[in-house]
């Protein structure tokens, strides 16, 4: 209907017909744009979703680089229950030990494991170095790797291993080591570590399980993603076990900046055991 009939030609009422139907229309253009500027935020929130989802996703399969395993590493324990042995052991069950292995193992007080006790004489409460594979044996391990050339560098702590890369072989004369004699060598995407003339004052793990000098360790390395390191490791001495046996796979996450700085691990600040007149002096203590 035109405005002029709609007001009966009365020009206070077209004033007043314009401005209900103003009201109206402006009305439905502000509930319109307020519905657009829903829409748009709504779907600016889902598009930025997806691309934190997205960027997280690639974040998690970043590829790990070629032949390279350096960095800071900590050890990720498994969820859930029945893993306690994860902290003390390589593996749930009792290695195959032999009646050598088996006396020396009755004779180890170990302060961890199923049957803990406070007189220990577990060689670390001496503060003497953890070598391989026990340095693995807690939840709270951590290493860096570094590559030069002609050689892979391992640090726990304060301990020091090298792996040397330049093609050696294992010397007929040497003499046994915390960490022993290791070489390394690359088999596809998996750094292998071949490893003798471990010495047998340490124990094999924080549970008390011995090894003679004998042992020979074989480390299989590989980085799946770029935040991935898996480790599993074959063990073999034919004087402590009556076969070879593989411990459970360890499984170690890359820590980035700025939380990649390595552990000092200094054995003093660690334990406090009076047995073998060990008095740290924290700064704490001071």
């Amino acid at each position: 209907m035109p405005v002029r009939e709609a007001c009966g030609g009365n020009p206070a009422e077209g004033l007043k017909f314009h401005a209900r139907n103003g009201l109206r229309w402006g009305n439905q253009v502000a509930s319109s744009l307020a519905l657009a500027a829903t829409l748009g935020f709504a779907l600016s929130t889902l598009v930025l979703a997806q691309s934190t989802e997205q960027s997280g996703a690639e974040k998690e399969s970043k590829p790990a680089p070629a032949h390279d395993i350096s960095g800071t590493w900590a050890l990720r324990a498994p969820r859930g229950t029945g893993f306690g042995w994860y902290n003390y052991a390589l593996m749930a069950d009792e290695p195959p030990m032999t009646a050598w292995a088996e006396e020396k193992f009755k004779a180890n007080r170990p302060s961890f494991g199923p049957h803990p006790q406070e007189d220990s004489n577990d060689p670390a409460y001496r503060c003497l170095p953890n070598g391989v594979p026990r340095a693995y044996a807690a939840v709270q391990t951590s290493m860096q790797i570094i590559q030069p050339p002609g050689r892979t560098v391992m640090l726990f702590g304060r301990g020091l291993r090298q792996i040397y890369t330049d093609g050696r072989t294992h010397p007929t004369d040497s003499h046994p080591l915390w960490m022993g004699h290791s070489i390394g060598r690359w088999d596809g995407d998996t750094f292998v570590v071949d490893t003798v003339d471990i010495s047998d004052r340490n124990w094999l793990d924080r549970m008390g399980h011995p090894h003679s000098d004998k042992l020979h360790l074989v480390e299989r390395f590989r980085r799946v993603d770029y935040d991935t390191l898996l480790l599993d490791m074959t063990i073999d001495d034919p004087i402590a076990f009556t076969k070879p046996w593989s411990a459970t796979q360890r499984t170690f996450r890359l820590r980035r900046p700025p939380n990649d700085r390595a552990a000092e691990g200094i054995c003093e600040d660690a334990f406090i055991n009076e047995a073998y007149g060990l008095k740290p002096k924290l700064p704490s203590r001071k």
